[in-house]
């Protein structure tokens, strides 16, 4: 279960920043997370509830900005959304595609106080 691992890399940057900017309470926080990133949504959620407790993150509001996946063909040029890493080109039927978004697990954004 990966997600407990990226949820506490989570709350170590959104800690770390608070203090960074003298922040005392943290209202929101906005992650970006690719379809190909390899995240449970669930279980990140499950994990960054459990691990807010006792840090500046109690009661931020959690916000998650889905980012599609999309691949350029190496083939043909065709940008296309893929369903997983190996998908075939919709345009020419070929393998090898440059996944050019969809793996981002970001914290995009930070409001506090």
């Amino acid at each position: 279960m990966h997600e407990f691992t990226l949820a506490k890399n989570i709350v170590e940057i959104v800690e770390e920043t608070a203090q960074k900017n003298h922040a005392t309470r943290v209202l929101e926080v906005v992650l970006e997370v690719g379809t190909l990133a390899g995240v449970e949504l669930p279980a990140l959620e499950m994990a960054l509830e459990s691990l807010e407790q006792g840090t500046i993150l109690v009661g931020a509001v959690i916000k998650k900005n889905i980012i599609d996946a999309v691949a350029l063909c190496n083939q043909c040029g065709c940008k296309y959304k893929p369903d997983d890493y190996y998908s075939i080109c919709p345009e020419c039927g070929k393998f090898g595609a440059t996944i050019i978004s969809g793996k981002e697990l970001r914290v995009k954004s930070i409001t506090a106080e």
